[in-house]
This record gives structure tokens, C-alpha cells and sequence, in this order.
């Protein structure tokens, strides 16, 4: 069997497990956040934190508990780090630096999971079960959360409560998190995903030395980290590390476990907006552009230059032979289509174009299909703006699901979709005209620049995976991502969650002979076309300098 066919076989069938996990998933995610019940152990830890999960809120209120949250997560996070150096479980690793203590715990609490340091030297026992394995779970609970409001924001109206953060936070993480990412890790460690608690131990002579490895709870924060688009691996190598990712099943598994939530909440929006036809629009906007970034990135790697590249089959430098070619591209793609940022490849060794297809798969805004959450808001707010270009061409006020977009909704939704462009662009400029970041590059030229386009978008818009050949280890890059990563995952959602209380308070529109059926291929159709031209008309000239121009000259 070639490397092509194999490819188109792995992606068939990643697309039909997909398929069978869509209804039941979206379903149940929609019974979860609809119902009036609470679980025993949810009743614990409402007395616990001191919260009524009956109590509606209004948007402000809503952002109140998800900033507060966040904001005490951090700390507990950081202090954790901090402290490393004297806590049992340390594996005689030292405390964490505060630059880069300060930089790891936004990036999980911001589900965007940089790593600028190598887990398996770095953090302790402790540190990596109690600290950022349970960000991996409610970061995730946290972005699910926000989308469910917007997604009430548009269900609801005559009314500015949009349901109850705390209960929206605990049902997520006590009733879908955790019991799949249960399941994922059994089905890790049945394949060879380690999960333990042992030392450092020396695991043979090499070369003349040994080399030296330490185990942890490996399996289990594997689970989470795919099935809550979180990335932030065990070991530096990431999802390429066979104590991680073993086999090619588990590949493909891991692959599977980061896209399911996001295509499945496509159908939990149907559902609670009452259409499933809604819910099915937005998941063939995504699954069209994620069908076409993986075509174009087996293109991009299979249909190489150079004798060596065409006898080898495939561009295989910085990929695991383990998994191939194809694989591995539907992972980059997938990944960073997503805001998870795993990697099972080294992005900095694909192709010029290859690499680009990567970046621009983040600056898209992670929405086909995105992240746990945030992938569904945002392509909610993309077809606001796309609605709203429609109402202009026809001189129509624009509406979707039945509300009005006025001037103040298309201004929020215009907010969402220019701050984290901003952020990459003004971040990278800077990086690139001060003395000092430029020497962190391992590379000159373009695809010195497209590591550092590549570090600000991941952080940004909270996909976490990068270039490899940046050293991010340092007091700036370590603070600028970390402002980065708090920016891009926050200001966004306060827009969100504003245009979700606006939403809510109005009453239905009814629909007209000239109402744009936003359920049909042609909304669906405007709605990619939207998307790719405000993404292009942003980032065109950036990535003219750097992909774009290293792909060319090659």
C-alpha cells in the first residue's frame, strides 16, 4: 500500500468514527446543559465553593465568575510552581523561574498550553497531575461553558440571563470531561501509554552514556489533553514520544479524541436553538475547510521537489515513521485547526507551504472546528458577520436564528474578529524590530520570521504547538506570549459573552419570504468564503514574508 492511499484510508476512517460519535455526543452535551438536575458530587462541590446553581446571570455577571475563576486558577497554578522545589513528588526538580512559571500557568488556564520548557526535566509529579492536568479539564469545562451561553443567548429570548457559570462549569468537567477522558486513557494504556508514579531511572547504555527517563501519569493527562483541546504533552517530543502516542492506532485515536467535541457541539446548537438543520450548517463550514487544509497539507507533503524527497515517498524530515506522512499531516492540520497545539510531528521541519498551512490554520481563529467551546463561538460570531454581508448586498436588515443583527451586535462581533489579529501582528512586529527576540531564532530569513509569525499566532489563539526552532525561553517571549495567551482567550470571550446578552434580550423575529435561510449550501458556502477573505485580507502580507516566500524560493 503507498503512503497516499494509506493517508486516504486513515482519513476515511477518521471521518466515519467521527461520523458515529456526532449524534449521541452532540445529544448529550445538549441534555447536560439543559437539565434542572444536579449530580450528588456536583451538590458537594456547589456547598464547597458557595454556589447556587440555580441562580441565572446575566452577562456581566457570567464574565464575572469566568474572569475570577480564571484569575484564581492562575495563581493557584503559578504558586504551585513556585513551590515545586520543596513539595513531595518533585523528582528533585527545582522550583520553577517566575518568568516561566508565571508564562505555563496562563497558558493552561487559557487552554493554549505553550510549553517553552521540557516537561520531563521541568515539572514534578505534582505539578503535572495537580496543576496542569486539572487545567487541562476546566479550561476545557470553561470554553464549553461560554459557548453554551452564547448558544442560550440565541435560544432565549425577552431575557439578559444566560444560565449559571459555576453549574455550566462543573456539569462540564464532572459529566463529559471526565468520564471520556476516563475511557481515552484506558484505551491509551491498553495500547502502551505508560501511567505511573515511578523516578528517574536509566534505561540503557547509548553511544557510550545512558539516557535517563522519568514516568508519570502519562495515559491520563494524554486523555484530556486531546479530548479537551488542550496539547500541553508530558514529555517535550509531545504526541511523537512513544510513551505518549505508541502506535499508529493511537495516532489516529488522538487525533479522533481532539476533534469529537468540537464537531459534535455543531449538534448540541442545533438541538438547543431547536434546528437541527442550524446545527448542520455550521458543522459543513467546518468540515469543508478542515477536509481542504487536510487535502492541501498531503499536497503540500507529498507532492515534494528534490530526488531524496521523491525516493523517500514523502517529505518525512521532523515526522515519526511510525505514523507516516499522511498521518502526520492530519494531525498538523487537525491540531491546529483545533486550539489543542499536540503535535506528532515538528511543524518547523515541514515544507515551506506545508508550514504555512499550519499558521494560517490558527489565524482562521481555531474554528474548523476550534477548540472545546471556542470553536463553536467563534464560528457563531463568523456567521453573524456573514449574515450581516448578506443584509448589505440585499439592503436588508441582516437576522440569524431569529434575532435582528444591529449596530450594536455587528459591533461586538466586529471586536471578536480584530483583536487577536491584532494581537499576532503588533506582538510579531515587535519581536522582529527590537535588538534582542530576533536572537532567539534558530533560523535566519523567512522561516526565521515564520517562527516567530507561528509563536504569536499559537499563543494568541490559544493552539500552544510550535515552530521548535524559537527558543520562547526567555524573559520576553515568556512574557509576551503570556499577555498574548491572557488577551486572546479573554477579551474575545467578554464580546461573546456581551453579544450573547444582547441576543438574549430580544424578541423573536419571525421569518419572511426575504429572510436568508441561514440552514442551506448557499449560507454555508457565503459563511467559508467570509472566512477565508477576512483571514486573507489580514494576514496575506505577514505570510507573504514568511511561508509564502520560503515555499516559493524552494
Amino acid at each position: 500500500m503507498g503512503p497516499v492511499l494509506a493517508g486516504f484510508l486513515q482519513l476515511l476512517a477518521l471521518i466515519g468514527a467521527l461520523a458515529l460519535a456526532y449524534i449521541p455526543l452532540g445529544n448529550y452535551m445538549a441534555r447536560v446543559y439543559s437539565s434542572d438536575k444536579h449530580l450528588r458530587v456536583e451538590k458537594w462541590i456547589y456547598k464547597g465553593i458557595g454556589a447556587n446553581p440555580d441562580t441565572e446571570m446575566t452577562w456581566p455577571a457570567y464574565l464575572r465568575g469566568v474572569l475570577a475563576f480564571s484569575a484564581v486558577s492562575v495563581l493557584f497554578l503559578y504558586l504551585l510552581q513556585r513551590l515545586q522545589g520543596i513539595l513531595p513528588g518533585s523528582l528533585g526538580f527545582d522550583s520553577v523561574n517566575p518568568a516561566q512559571s508565571f508564562n505555563t500557568a496562563v497558558s493552561f488556564v487559557t487552554n493554549t498550553n505553550w510549553q517553552s520548557y521540557y516537561g520531563e526535566q521541568t515539572m514534578g509529579h505534582v505539578v503535572q497531575t495537580a496543576g496542569l492536568a486539572v487545567q487541562n479539564f476546566v479550561s476545557a469545562a470553561v470554553g464549553i461553558a461560554v459557548a453554551v451561553a452564547l448558544v442560550r443567548g440565541f435560544a432565549r429570548s425577552r431575557t439578559g440571563e444566560l444560565g449559571n457559570f459555576w453549574s455550566d462549569l462543573v456539569r462540564g468537567t464532572i459529566r463529559i470531561l471526565v468520564p471520556g477522558a476516563a475511557i481515552a486513557a484506558i484505551v491509551l494504556v491498553a495500547c502502551g501509554a505508560i501511567q505511573n508514579f515511578s523516578g528517574i531511572h536509566e534505561v540503557g547504555q547509548f553511544m557510550g552514556g545512558s539516557q535517563q527517563w522519568n514516568g508519570g501519569a502519562v495515559a491520563s493527562q494524554e486523555a484530556i489533553k486531546e479530548f479537551g483541546t488542550n496539547g500541553g504533552g508530558y514529555f517535550n517530543a509531545n504526541s511523537a514520544h512513544p510513551f505518549e502516542n505508541p502506535t499508529p492506532f493511537t495516532n489516529l485515536f488522538e487525533i479522533f479524541l481532539l476533534l469529537v467535541i468540537p464537531f459534535s457541539l455543531t449538534r448540541t446548537f442545533g438541538v438547543m436553538v431547536g434546528s437541527v438543520k442550524q446545527g448542520y450548517a455550521i458543522l459543513a463550514t467546518m468540515a469543508t475547510i478542515w477536509v481542504g487544509f487536510v487535502a492541501l497539507m498531503m499536497w503540500t507533503e507529498f507532492a515534494h521537489h528534490g530526488a531524496a524527497l521523491q525516493a523517500a515517498g514523502g517529505a518525512y524530515e521532523g515526522k515519526e515513521v511510525r505514523f507516516g506522512v499522511g498521518s502526520s499531516s492530519i494531525f498538523a492540520v487537525s491540531t491546529t485547526l483545533t486550539s489543542t497545539g499536540a503535535v506528532d510531528s515538528f511543524h518547523s521541519s515541514f515544507t515551506g507551504l506545508g508550514g504555512g498551512v499550519t499558521i494560517l490554520g490558527m489565524q482562521l481563529g481555531e474554528i474548523a472546528p476550534g477548540g472545546t467551546g471556542s470553536g463553536l463561538y467563534g464560528m457563531l460570531i463568523m456567521a453573524v458577520i456573514a449574515v450581516f454581508i448578506a443584509g448589505l448586498m440585499v439592503g436588508r436588515t441582516p437576522e440569524y436564528l431569529g434575532k435582528k443583527i444591529g449596530s450594536r451586535e455587528i459591533k461586538l462581533a466586529a471586536c471578536y474578529i480584530l483583536i487577536t489579529p491584532a494581537l499576532v501582528l503588533i506582538f510579531t512586529a515587535a519581536s522582529m524590530a527590537l535588538p534582542t527576540p530576533p536572537h532567539s531564532m534558530l533560523n535566519s530569513g523567512a522561516h526565521g520570521f515564520s517562527e516567530v509569525l507561528y509563536a504569536f499566532s499559537s499563543a494568541a489563539n490559544n493552539n500552544g504547538s510550535a515552530f521548535a526552532g524559537l527558543n520562547a525561553n526567555t524573559d520576553w517571549f515568556n512574557t509576551m506570549t503570556g499577555l498574548a495567551m491572557l488577551l486572546g482567550r479573554f477579551l474575545p470571550m467578554v464580546f461573546v459573552l456581551a453579544l450573547a446578552g444582547s441576543l438574549a434580550e430580544q424578541k423573536p423575529v419571525p421569518a419572511t419570504a426575504g429572510t436568508l435561510r441561514t440552514e442551506k449550501p448557499l449560507f454555508t458556502g457565503l459563511l467559508v468564503g467570509a472566512i477565508l477573505i477576512i483571514t486573507g485580507l489580514t494576514y496575506f502580507p505577514a505570510l507573504a514574508l514568511g511561508p509564502l516566500a520560503e515555499g516559493l524560493a524552494s
